[in-house]
């Protein structure tokens, strides 16, 4: 046992202690932005800070002596630790704040942004102190391409090991595939890629209609995928075909693979996106989702006019499939099992390496290969048929790695029904509230919809929500290969 503290865990909490400087240090945004604003939150904010940066200065002192090189197991747990322990400490200035709120409560609110999942407990978001809100949109826009992410980016104290720790942070199947030669460089080529399509979502936000606050809070929501907003009708505050078309384009943009959106800007050509089988299944997807809700729409007459019918069937496919959760309307009311077709979409539409949740469709593309060449064997049992996507060579054993996450992610999907189920809550509310946390989309069915939030689910049900959201985020395996007995031996 002491082995295993001295090899696995103690080495995990030194690197933990920097990563709870580094967030001690973000809290200091909202507690600026508090001072400014003089909406009486500054004081909890500095002390969240100081909270967390003790903490984090401790656990780095403490355990400076046991530092050494990353391990894949020393990625695993770190990721894990970082993302629970900071939703954890995110939550002290919440709670110094809002005593009506119960730990559960926060701890579920700041996990929903962390992950970028995008459901709230919290109600009369119109009225919340503005740094609250910030602090929020913050949390999702640093949630979006991963807090690991940005500390190897930023702090080399991580070292030679963060390329383990990028493995198991990074979302999809090809995680060996480096932007560039050193894991820190491809770090900062993702988040400069990031930082410019913050920029330009929140330019064009403003350029259409939003003050300059409201532009960079969604901004952090949009390019994060997460959904959050700061107001309680979400998009259907503003009320504006024009903030619905630029909400479409930066979701659909940050729904796709960055890698590609970098190998399409070192490139200066648009050729990488038209060559590549997940951005285009991605976008065709979403264009004959929307089209088919649309016509439903319109048949059901549930819409007259078509102009309308387009924009919020598009608005809804895109920030479900995308798994943000913004609304402009309650899907959730449609005609013709739409909202079980619309919700079934954020387990499979987005792209790896987007800051989306679910599947990925890169996997869906394995899979539906996968089954192609089985029925080809079938016909004929001599033949080489060769798993391919793309043109690029799949092997076997990332083929066989998808089809063990597959099982795996809708196992999880099942269990937290299940345990919802066991603690009382409604079977439509249950089955959609794990879907929905797994997959990071945020809003499900009934009460827990577009049009509501999860203010009424019991403490212990919030936790089960907790663990899906972290488990999803974390692409499953990351998590749960915690709870192999092989995982701690030494």
């Amino acid at each position: 046992m002491w082995n295993t503290f001295r090899l696995l865990l103690f080495p995990v909490l030194n690197a933990l202690g920097t990563v709870l400087i580094a967030f001690a240090a973000l809290m200091l945004v909202p507690a600026a932005f508090s001072w400014y604003e003089g909406d009486g939150v500054l004081g909890d904010f500095l002390r969240g800070a100081a909270v967390t940066g003790g903490a984090g200065l401790a656990l780095w002192l403490a355990f400076r002596p046991f530092r050494r090189e990353m391990t894949a197991r020393h990625g695993f747990l770190l990721v894990t630790l970082s993302w629970s322990v900071t939703a954890a400490f995110a939550t002290i200035p919440m709670l110094m704040h809002f005593e009506h709120y119960g730990f559960s409560e926060m701890l579920f609110e700041m996990m929903s942004c962390l992950t970028t999942t995008g459901g709230t407990v919290m109600t009369g978001l119109d009225h919340l102190p503005p740094s609250v809100n910030g602090w929020r949109c913050l949390l999702s826009w640093v949630g979006g391409m991963g807090l690991i992410v940005l500390s190897v980016a930023i702090l080399p104290l991580l070292g030679v090991g963060g390329a383990q720790i990028m493995k198991a942070e990074t979302s999809g199947p090809m995680k060996e595939t480096r932007l560039t030669p050193r894991i820190a460089e491809t770090a900062r080529a993702l988040y400069l890629l990031y930082l410019g399509l913050s920029v330009a979502c929140a330019i064009s936000y403003h350029f259409a209609g939003m003050n300059w606050r409201d532009a960079v809070m969604h901004m952090m929501t949009t390019v994060s995928l997460s959904g959050i907003g700061a107001h309680d009708e979400s998009f259907g505050f503003f009320a504006s075909g024009a903030v619905d078309l630029v909400a479409i384009v930066f979701m659909v943009a940050s729904g796709c693979n960055f890698s590609l959106h970098f190998l399409a800007w070192r490139r200066r050509s648009v050729r990488a996106y038209l060559r590549d089988p997940e951005f285009l299944s991605w976008t065709g997807l979403l264009g004959v989702l929307t089209f088919a809700v649309t016509l439903a729409l319109l048949v059901t007459r549930v819409y007259n006019d078509p102009i309308d019918a387009l924009r919020d069937a598009a608005f809804a496919v895109v920030s479900t499939a995308s798994t943000t959760g913004f609304a402009t309307v309650d899907w959730s009311l449609w005609p013709l099992g739409l909202p079980l077709v619309i919700l079934l979409s954020s387990a499979v539409a987005s792209c790896a390496g987007s800051t989306g949740g679910g599947l990925k469709m890169f996997r869906v593309l394995i899979l539906a290969k996968q089954a192609k060449r089985e029925f080809t064997n079938l016909l004929y049992p001599n033949a080489v048929a060769p798993l391919t996507v793309g043109g690029t060579p799949i092997s076997n054993s990332i083929a066989f790695a998808v089809l063990a996450y597959t099982l795996l992610w809708f196992a999880t999907a099942f269990g937290g029904t299940l345990v919802l189920l066991a603690t009382g809550l409604a079977p439509l509310e249950a089955c959609s509230a794990a879907f929905s946390s797994l997959a990071n989309l945020g809003p499900g069915l009934g009460f827990v919809g577009p049009a509501g939030n999860f203010a009424s689910i019991e403490d212990f049900q919030l936790d089960i929500l907790t663990f899906l959201m972290l488990t999803g985020r974390l692409e499953i395996f990351t998590v749960f290969v915690l709870f192999t007995r092989a995982f701690w031996e030494t």
